[in-house]
């Protein structure tokens, strides 16, 4: 196991009720800017027990955050956070109105162009705005992580930004808050949780035997679980185990110790900020091409996820990771979520614009080995069609 530091801030307020309870953890005397996306909040009645919950308090609201927040909307939001003289957060949303709180958070009080924190890092960034969340779709993890994700579409670009400075206060998890998701995002929220997993466990041997177990039992539990939340929208059990995972899968604790590859989402940012398809319909596409174009690498850890997550056991080396390999797609199938570019409208003659738009963002050597070259991105893609 590598030498770590693990640190996570962020304060959990899980169960039933808990938007009650946002009045105890908001500064008494806090100016607050409420941030959420489309009209879904509003309909559900998540924004209006959040306004009660805060009755008698200064409140601004700010809503439009995409589903894949864009550069530009988040520049509005802080231009309002300038205008009214805000000095607190909330986001309310699932993990794109959560990672545009925290770009916001930092941008808000950045000097020079914000934009600089996509692109040469937030090693400048010195402080962000505290911000709260109340979750509503258990998908990122961006509930108690300190990364997000912001997209440019005038430079068709999705870059990912992190910083020790946007670890949420806190986070509001209920699970009845998921009951009328759509399937859609039920299905999306599960399959990217599951990759988040994957991303850090299936690698090479590290002696990491604690969070290999964990990140094991989190994926069988999402395997288990993913298909019967969309049986039974309103089972809180299931859902509630299942927005308790999302959040697992990325707030460090697997991660901690351990190589990590990352690959599957630089290239799914990529189709994503190329033709706006669902961030996790893009790593359902690209994870069982790279997993079996990378065998050779990753062998050791694909016989193990073979045997300890699907219970396969039987065979030579060969056929039990092709059976892996083989089960990981038909998850994502079962899920209601096709596994080919060609699914989503992108033909052969797309996958240069992805491999060129990687290129441009210095995403050149990727992978937990840093050897996943843009000519090994063009071979993944092409067996993705």
């Amino acid at each position: 196991m590598n030498n770590f530091d693990f640190h996570n801030p962020t304060k959990i307020l899980f169960g039933k009720g808990r938007i009650e309870h946002l009045n105890d953890h908001i500064p008494v005397d806090a100016k607050v800017l409420i941030i959420y996306g489309g009209g879904s909040a509003e309909r559900t009645g998540v924004l209006e027990q959040v306004r009660t919950a805060l009755s008698g308090r200064t409140l601004v609201e700010f809503g439009g955050i995409e589903p894949n927040p864009r550069y530009a909307t988040t520049l509005n939001a802080v231009k309002v956070i300038v205008d009214n003289n805000i000095t607190f957060l909330l986001a309310v949303g699932g993990g794109s109105v959560i990672d545009a709180t925290k770009f916001i958070a930092m941008a808000s009080l950045y000097v020079g162009d914000p934009w600089e924190i996509l692109t040469a890092g937030t090693a400048k960034v010195t402080a962000a705005m505290p911000f709260g969340t109340v979750l509503t779709l258990p998908a990122t993890g961006s509930e108690m992580n300190n990364g997000g994700v912001i997209t440019n579409p005038e430079k068709i670009a999705k870059l990912p930004f992190r910083s020790p400075h946007c670890y949420p206060i806190f986070s509001v998890l209920d699970p009845e808050l998921t009951y009328t998701l759509p399937a859609r995002q039920i299905a999306n929220g599960a399959a990217d949780a599951f990759v988040h997993i994957i991303e850090q466990y299936l690698t090479y041997p590290s002696g990491a035997h604690v969070q290999d177990g964990f990140a094991e039992s989190l994926l069988r539990t999402i395997i288990e679980l993913g298909p019967k939340a969309l049986e039974t929208p309103e089972d809180y059990d299931i859902r509630a185990s299942l927005m308790w995972t999302a959040t697992l899968a990325l707030n460090g604790l697997i991660g901690t110790g351990v190589p990590q590859d990352w690959a599957s989402h630089m290239i799914g940012h990529e189709i994503t900020a190329l033709n706006d398809t669902d961030h996790a319909r893009t790593l359902a596409v690209v994870l069982p091409s790279l997993l079996n174009d990378q065998r050779g690498h990753k062998h050791e850890k694909l016989l193990q996820y073979a045997s300890n997550v699907w219970g396969i056991t039987e065979g030579t080396d060969a056929v039990r990771i092709d059976a892996a390999i083989d089960a990981t797609r038909a998850f994502f199938e079962q899920l209601g979520i096709k596994t080919r570019l060609s699914d989503y409208g992108i033909a052969a003659a797309e996958i240069e614009l992805i491999v060129s738009a990687l290129q441009e963002h210095g995403m050149t050597a990727l992978g937990e080995h840093k050897d996943i070259t843009p000519t090994d991105v063009r071979r993944i893609l092409e067996a993705s069609l």
